[in-house]
């Protein structure tokens, strides 16, 4: 699996960082998604995804 996010379009929302606080952190400066896990372990795959579906603004992208 592979986790891509959109800085430009994220809205600091923090639903990734709630539902998969191993795969994804916000800045502390504007609440902008950080990505910190590209490929995640199998075990995060279901909170990867669930946070894609929860983003607001459509900003994470999840193959596989």
């Amino acid at each position: 699996m592979k986790v891509v996010v959109d800085q430009i379009r994220c809205v600091g929302a923090g639903q990734c960082v709630l539902v998969a606080p191993e795969v994804f952190d916000q800045r502390d400066e504007d609440g902008i998604v950080v990505l910190l896990r590209e490929n995640p372990p199998e075990e995060l795959h279901a909170q990867a995804k669930e946070a894609a579906q929860l983003c607001p603004a459509l900003a994470i992208e999840v193959d596989g």
